[in-house]
């Protein structure tokens, strides 16, 4: 039999003795632990009091851990699927059940259709989406607005068919939803103006590009023609007009806020996106000048850690460059990743950064 300094001596260098610590509820269905003094087998998450390592013993599956003898233990029953999974499965028949309602239902009511307290439903639910129920409701009605005014034969039926009780409330809200009005929505936007202007920094050239609500679009390149295409792939349906000498003095502002991070950008932005970019996109904006984070981060400073790919994915959509500074979020061994405009020209804006911190 295998002494307790011995035993301990091999929990500690398990690296999965660590996720037992940390109480990872990722970890659970991966591996099982037994507590020799309790009799008992875990999963990883356990809420139960922390255990001694020299009565620890890690075990790759299931039958392993149920072959020892000992019993499943009462508050964490690792007999069952894992707490992730039903989470999961909770959430997602929550998001089924707001899809399915004319109006948003109230958080109270969701957590008394599942079964759950209305504070460890909220949390589950933002974890898992990156949004709180009453965002994902909007971002849900945004989506019906959308479709309908596409489908529909008149911006009247698309404002019933999404929900809206009246045409106030829903002009109140279709700027922000849209980006423009209803009718100009309908016309594929073809009614926008987007004004731009090509200019030169250090890191190579830049457009910049403005609607009627601010800075709708920072492109960098090495081609001013691509940045002008790339320019009326992002906004098809647009009138794109070249800037006049008041609108250089914009494009000055943003060269200057490229070349000197750290002066800040005090222009108006138009940022679109999801209700999920614009929560990632806001985190990315309070990350400080000469400072990382990694997707794993900015998913929990968003609230929601299981979204890191839909983090991945908000970075890559940014059509801000520098002022959405999605070039701050690197892997979580501090590696480079991709960037839409280069990992070359992301190196240097970040080592000018640092320098200047």
């Amino acid at each position: 039999m295998i002494s307790q300094d011995k035993q301990a001596e091999a929990t500690l260098a398990d690296p999965r003795w660590a996720r037992v610590v940390a109480r990872d509820k990722a970890a659970d269905g991966e591996f099982w632990y037994t507590v020799d003094t309790t009799g008992v087998y875990c999963r990883p998450s356990c809420p139960s009091r922390a255990c001694n390592p020299r009565n620890v013993t890690i075990h790759d599956s299931l039958a392993s851990a149920r072959a020892t003898g000992f019993r499943a233990c009462k508050r964490c029953k690792p007999d069952g699927p894992a707490t992730e999974v039903v989470n999961a499965e909770i959430v997602t028949k929550a998001c089924r059940m707001i899809e399915a309602s004319e109006t948003a239902p109230s958080l109270t009511d969701l957590a008394e259709a599942l079964a759950l307290s209305s504070g460890y439903f909220h949390r589950i639910f933002k974890a898992h989406t990156g949004l709180t129920p009453k965002a994902y409701a909007a971002a849900h009605r945004t989506k019906r607005v959308r479709e309908a005014l596409v489908a529909e034969n008149s911006v009247t039926e698309a404002i019933y068919d999404a929900g809206f009780n009246s045409s106030g409330r829903f002009y109140e809200a279709s700027r922000a939803m849209l980006g423009m009005t209803p009718s100009n929505f309908r016309k594929g936007g073809a009614q926008e103006e987007i004004r731009f202007a090509i200019g030169e920094t250090t890191l190579g050239s830049i457009l910049v590009a403005s609607s009627a609500k601010g800075v709708a679009a920072i492109l960098l390149g090495d081609d001013p023609d691509a940045l002008a295409r790339d320019l009326q792939d992002r906004f098809p349906n647009a009138r794109l007009i070249g800037a006049d000498a008041d609108y250089e003095a914009i494009v000055a502002r943003v060269v200057g806020f490229v070349e000197a991070p750290q002066v800040g950008l005090d222009l108006p932005l138009d940022v679109r996106g999801t209700a999920f970019q614009q929560r990632v996109w806001q985190a990315l904006r309070e990350i400080p000048v000469g400072q990382t984070l990694s997707y794993t981060e900015v998913a929990e400073r968003i609230g929601a850690p299981s979204t890191t790919r839909a983090v991945a994915g908000a970075c890559a959509s940014n059509k801000l460059a520098v002022a959405i500074p999605c070039h701050r979020v690197v892997r979580n061994n501090g590696a480079l990743s991709g960037y839409a405009w280069g990992v070359e020209r992301k190196r240097a804006i970040l080592d000018r950064e640092h320098a200047a911190a």
